[in-house]
Order: structure tokens, then sequence, then C-alpha cells
């Protein structure tokens, strides 16, 4: 059991044009149950907009941010200029991962999640950034064993899955100190829900939860709110990375009156 606040963190879908209207009506609608914003990082293998740039956005709308960074796209000297960026436009939260599937070509990089973190751990003896607040950073787990290097991390998201059950045992078999985040999805179509399944083979979306969908637009929304109310009473978790996709209006809707 957790003592510490429980949080909402919403990920909002970041701009493929550069146009940020879209972006900041979600952040807009979201604040009001949003605890703090994930910003995702070239979006399901397409170009976006910065996620540094969009994690700005949001501080300057009032909000808290975190930067997905991953490790698909960069070098060691792209990622010392996002670091660069992000002190000078005082964003410090971060989230390391690999990275989705690129559309098109190949990963461009040596780094690792790994060699991220302990190149953010290294800056302190780096005069270029001696005079700004340490980053903090997070990482990403599946439902399976935690590696080690992982707890080096400030923060961790969990894998979305549709299972509190299977959650809450992952939870129990990897006790760590650092907050942790389970990770809830909305199911918006059948469509979306083959495309998942299509892209992360080890998602178990349920059948029953698809059908609801085919007949219902909104069951989707009520599934992933409902799973939220779960997880919060459990105590088990520190909050939620909710990923609200384009229903972002009906989850705030729903979640309002709720959290």
């Amino acid at each position: 059991m957790t003592d510490r606040p429980f949080e909402l963190v919403c990920e909002v879908e970041p701009p493929t044009r550069p146009d940020l209207k879209h972006v900041r009506h979600q952040i807009g609608t979201l604040s009001k149950v949003a605890h703090s914003f994930l910003i995702p990082d070239n979006h399901i293998g397409r170009a976006t907009v910065s996620s540094v740039a969009v994690a700005h956005e949001v501080q300057e709308m009032g909000g808290r941010s975190i930067a997905c960074l991953n490790s698909r796209d960069r070098n060691l000297l792209g990622f010392r200029r996002d670091l660069l960026t992000a002190a000078a436009y005082g964003v410090d939260q971060f989230l390391f991962v690999y990275g989705d599937k690129p559309n098109s070509g190949n990963r461009t990089s040596d780094l690792t999640v790994r060699s991220m973190i302990e190149e953010v751990r290294s800056l302190g003896e780096d005069p270029a950034f001696a005079r700004t607040p340490a980053f903090r950073v997070g990482t990403a787990a599946g439902l399976r064993p935690l590696p080690a290097w992982k707890r080096a991390a400030d923060f961790m998201f969990v894998q979305v899955s549709f299972s509190v059950e299977a959650l809450l045992r992952w939870r129990e078999a990897n006790p760590v100190d650092m907050p942790v985040y389970a990770g809830v999805m909305v199911i918006a179509s059948e469509n979306h829900a083959r495309r998942l399944a299509d892209a992360i083979p080890d998602i178990d979306i349920p059948a029953g939860l698809v059908e609801r969908i085919a007949a219902d637009r909104l069951a989707g929304v009520e599934a992933a709110c409902e799973q939220v109310l779960r997880i919060r009473d459990s105590g088990a978790f520190d909050g939620v990375h909710l990923i609200p996709v384009a229903r972002y209006r009906e989850v705030e809707a729903r979640l309002s009156g709720a959290l």
C-alpha cells in the first residue's frame, strides 16, 4: 500500500503538424481532472512536435508535464540537445522509453533507456548544467520481473493492462519505493482494438469489452474510467497513466465527479 496521494497522469496526443490548437484543447479540457500530463515522443512511429516543446506549453497553461523521450530516434548529441532545451524551458521531468516501431526506416541510435538514465545522473558533474535543477526521470515496465537497473529511476509507468488483477499481481511481485503508475487505455472502437492487438502482441484485450464497444461507442470510456477508480481504491499504485486517445472530452466528463 502507498501513502502518497493518488495522481492521474493524462497522456495527450501530440501534434503531427505545426499547430498547437488541438493539444491546447486537450490540456484545457483534461486539466479539470489531471494532476499532470505525459507528452509522447514521435507517437506511434510518426514525427510529432517536440515533446519538450509541448511540455513547455503545458507549463505555460499552468499544468505539470512529463516529456517522453525515446532512445530509438536520437544519438548522444541529440539527447544532450534535448536536455539543454528542457533546462532552458524549465521542463524537469522525463519518461525514457525505447520508442514505438517507426513507420519507415530503422532506429538511428545506440542509446538505450539505461544509458539515458546514466547520462542524466552524471549531469551534476557537467558545468553546462551547474545552475539547473536536477531532472526527475522515469521508465516504463512490462508485466514481468523488473530489471535491477530500472530501480534507479525516480518513478515508473507500468504497461497498459485491461486486468486490474494482473496489475496487482505484478505490483506485489515487484516492490519498489518510487511512485508507480498503472497504465490504462480507452479503447475507442473495434478497429482500434485490432490495431493495438497487432502492434502489441502481449496486450490482452478482453473479447467481451470489444463486443460492448461495438454496440456502444462510449463503452471503452466507461471501462477505462471504472478501471481508474478500481486501481485508486486498491491503494497499490500511486496513480494511473491514462491514455484517453480521442475520447478525452468524454473521459473528463466521466471522471470529473468521481475523483
